[in-house]
């Protein structure tokens, strides 16, 4: 009896091995093209960071003024945006509404590119927007120029973003990893060329990257319209303009949720240029920012890994593998909530951890204290601790039979079957 009760513990034992083995490839196979899209595209920004350091340092003030308060200003809204076609797409994978992915990302390029059109006077009016907020006029002045040439950036961000999540809710973004990596090495060779050899300083440094960039878009647009994703991508159709106005509240409740997070290194870095020797402060803090940044885009390629398995899960109907998934990734790092579409309750944790706690305890500090830019860093850490804390617990209590339900509910509510589909094309 003894001896059947041990070989049924260790046939189980075994079984659960099997299964974590099992999830974790599946995790992986989403997360390490994530990681390598992730900190190819980002290393970007921190590259031309580096030249335009030699080329002067209001210079390096100034487009870290941009780079860390602008243009995460419109990253964070269009990045948290697009995590509603990661929700979307990824639940009508693991649901087979294939030929509902296209329409989701059809829908996402619409209300994208109508707010990155809106955004646009941020980065035309820079300069005077800085002025108004204090900062010294030859850094605002800098920063204004600076940001003319981020906006084809800003309308980069609008396509790369929404078609990695398509392609990473159907296991397809290797390619993404690779156009980023090999993109990454054009942006270093060309900084190079144009900044080092050629002496063209700002326009220069930008128009690098604006190139590499772009060779990015233009590369996933290749993979997407020359049939590669014959299943999910059936052509244009006017189907991507019904039921607009839901998938525009999901995605500003994702929105909100991303925005909080990326702003609040953006006000902190704000917060830096009141200092004495604003231009050395601000550039002291952004490289530092940078540079962790740069590292968190692992856990960011990661969450994209974790997300897109719950969401495929869900969209199944399967409850007990979507928490078996949730168990996994946690034991390997923490978040999740945007794989099952809960992004408004983080968007609540964001405002109270990092606005609440996070900032006013790094004025304090940096002001009252007189610890000045080790104040604020402190002060990030305290939120950003308070967050994960916070976000553990509420995974932990989460209904994920609720969760099925309420995915089962949103897919079968937005489904067009194909022949409505073919209609509107």
């Amino acid at each position: 009896m003894e001896e059947r009760l041990l070989g049924s513990e260790a046939k189980d034992d075994s079984n659960l091995k099997g299964r974590i083995w099992a999830e974790s490839k599946k995790l992986w196979r989403i997360a390490l093209p994530a990681m390598l899209a992730r900190v190819s595209q980002y290393g970007m920004f921190v590259v031309t960071q580096g030249f335009i350091g030699h080329i002067g340092e209001v210079q390096l003030a100034a487009y870290a003024l941009i780079q860390i308060i602008a243009v995460r200003f419109a990253n964070g809204i269009l990045l948290g945006m697009s995590s509603a076609t990661e929700t979307l797409c990824g639940q009508a994978f693991g649901a087979k509404q294939y030929h509902m992915m296209g329409i989701y990302l059809q829908r996402s390029w619409i209300i994208n590119i109508a707010i990155g059109t809106v955004l646009l006077p941020i980065f035309i009016f820079a300069g005077d927007i800085f002025k108004l907020l204090g900062e010294e006029s030859d850094i605002a002045s800098e920063a204004g120029y600076i940001s003319l040439w981020f906006i084809p950036i800003l309308y980069f961000f609008i396509f790369c973003l929404t078609i990695q999540k398509y392609l990473q809710a159907q296991l397809k973004n290797i390619i993404v990893g690779w156009l980023s990596a090999v993109a990454f090495v054009i942006h270093v060779l060309l900084s190079w060329i144009f900044v080092n050899v050629l002496n063209f300083g700002i326009p220069g440094a930008m128009s690098a990257m604006i190139i590499a960039s772009w060779f990015i878009v233009i590369g996933e647009f290749v993979y997407l319209f020359g049939g590669w994703c014959p299943n999910t991508w059936n052509g244009f159709s006017l189907a991507a303009f019904v039921d607009l106005l839901p998938v525009l509240k999901l995605s500003i409740s994702s929105g909100v949720m991303l925005c909080l997070e990326l702003w609040y290194n953006a006000i902190l870095v704000l917060v830096a240029g009141y200092m004495k020797n604003a231009t050395s402060e601000i550039s002291a803090f952004s490289i530092c920012l940078n540079i962790i940044s740069w590292e968190f885009m692992l856990c960011f390629g990661f969450l994209a890994g974790s997300s897109v398995r719950i969401s495929n899960e869900l969209g199944k109907g399967d409850a007990k593998t979507a928490k078996f998934s949730v168990k996994v990734a946690i034991s390997t790092t923490a978040r999740v909530a945007v794989g099952a579409g809960r992004q408004t309750v983080v968007a609540y944790v964001n405002i109270c951890c990092y606005y609440f706690i996070g900032i006013p305890v790094g004025i304090i500090l940096a002001y009252v204290a007189n610890m000045k830019v080790k104040g604020i860093w402190i002060g990030m850490l305290l939120g950003v601790v308070t967050q994960v804390l916070v976000l553990g617990y509420i995974t932990y209590k989460t209904d994920w039979d609720q969760q099925v339900n309420e995915a089962s509910a949103r897919l079968n509510k937005w489904l067009l079957k194909p022949s409505d589909e073919s209609n509107g094309s």
